[in-house]
């Protein structure tokens, strides 16, 4: 079956056109796309999405992740071995974590990372034949926001939720910012991190997150200032 841009597609469908985006120039495969020797095929049911140049994804809506190389996710320390800490990052098996995959970090100086600890980092490696492995620095050996997250509430999500917030068109993070600071961590594997000046405002925060997957840009807009007058009342 021939599929485009934006097609509700199935599991072994194929699609030509990252076919031929690959000929003239380097193509990113996201979740639910796999490359064969005869082609780019669908694996998962969802709709098939493009962002420019030559990025293509298929997003549905899921709750199970399946890791993916390069992608930012949060997880939680679960155990501890040699030198190796083991993170749940909600796929069917742990992430390994060495302690030198921190900013800073050497034999002799180690990072202090306890087992239940939040953590944010990038998959290193991912895919059906290997262990995940999950690093906290960049390429340039910084943590770059990424390491234990202290303090804070962590929540779950659908990962489409995710990637709509994350999208620039998604007005919700640019509305919540306007009313009140707070930081946040956003990882592709369905989890968020949060942390306002206070309990309720980081309550408020999470639930307007959650209550904006199924709104649209306007109602999310109404809605934050709504949070945000009632937060107001509260406080003043």
């Amino acid at each position: 079956m021939k599929v485009t841009i934006e097609d509700v597609v199935l599991p072994s469908d194929q699609c030509e056109e990252i076919v031929k985006a690959g000929e003239s120039g380097r193509v990113i495969l996201g979740p639910g796309l796999r490359k064969e020797i005869d082609g780019v095929f669908i694996v998962k049911a969802g709709v098939l999405k493009k962002r420019s140049p030559n990025t293509y994804w298929v997003e549905s809506y899921q709750k199970r992740y399946v890791p993916s190389r390069s992608e930012n996710v949060i997880g939680v320390v679960v155990q501890k071995a040699g030198d190796i800490f083991r993170v749940d990052i909600g796929g069917s098996c742990t992430a390994s974590l060495s302690y030198l995959s921190f900013e800073g970090a050497t034999k002799k100086n180690r990072p202090a990372v306890k087992i239940g600890d939040v953590v944010y980092g990038k998959m290193l490696n991912a895919s059906k034949d290997m262990e995940p492995e999950l690093v906290c620095v960049d390429s340039d050996g910084k943590k770059n926001y990424m390491g234990v997250l202290e303090d804070g509430f962590m929540f779950k999500c659908s990962l489409n939720l995710i990637r709509k917030i994350l999208n620039p068109k998604c007005p919700l993070i640019a509305s919540l910012k306007n009313e009140w600071p707070f930081e946040m961590a956003a990882g592709m594997n369905g989890r968020i991190w949060i942390k306002a000046n206070s309990m309720r405002e980081t309550i408020a925060v999470g639930n307007a997150i959650l209550g904006s997957e199924y709104a649209s840009n306007e109602e999310i807009k109404s809605m934050c200032n709504n949070i945000a007058s009632i937060l107001a009342g509260h406080n003043s």
